[in-house]
């Protein structure tokens, strides 16, 4: 028995010393739900509620910019985590309106981001989507990777929001 576990260690040993060549593997790809619009239901009452406001700011706000209906899904203190953005829903919509100046476009039927998941848990809805990128070891590349949105649902309104933004 102790011959075994020396033969083991030794072994252990020298594979730690050698050094070791990594195979780069590809990452599996980031992809969109086939039935997205599906993942914002719940049979919970509340959830699907809570679900139901993240779908509209997505959908309204987000996508199709109109940020007149703001009040809508937006408490006036709208908490904004998001390092670009300070907090209120009159700061929110100001930023998209005057500073990013997107235009409103007619609110689509259907959600165009891409959505892998969502997820509810109490006042909490986590929205994650794909988010393509340039490989920086090779521009003429892309990746996928997961984009976060989360929302705090308060009185039927989102009142806080985190999100995976860096300053810039």
């Amino acid at each position: 028995m102790r011959s075994k576990l020396g033969g083991a260690l030794v072994a252990v040993v020298i594979a730690l010393s050698t050094p070791m060549t990594f195979v780069a593997q590809a990452q599996e790809a980031v992809v969109e739900a086939s039935n997205k619009e599906a993942l914002f239901t719940s049979p919970d009452p509340l959830l699907n509620a809570n679900k139901q406001v993240v779908y509209h700011i997505m959908r309204d706000l987000l996508e199709a910019n109109n940020w007149d209906k703001a009040d809508q899904f937006l408490t006036e203190r709208y908490i904004q985590h998001n390092p670009n953005v300070a907090s209120g829903r009159d700061t929110v919509v100001k930023f998209f309106t005057e500073i990013l100046k997107i235009p409103p476009t007619p609110i689509p039927e259907t959600l165009k981001t891409p959505v892998v998941f969502v997820s509810a848990e109490g006042d909490l809805v986590t929205v994650a989507t794909v988010r393509t990128e340039k490989d920086p070891k090779d521009a003429t590349k892309t990746y996928t990777t997961t984009w976060y949105d989360t929302w705090r649902i308060l009185d039927g309104k989102a009142d806080e929001h985190w999100d995976s933004a860096v300053k810039q």
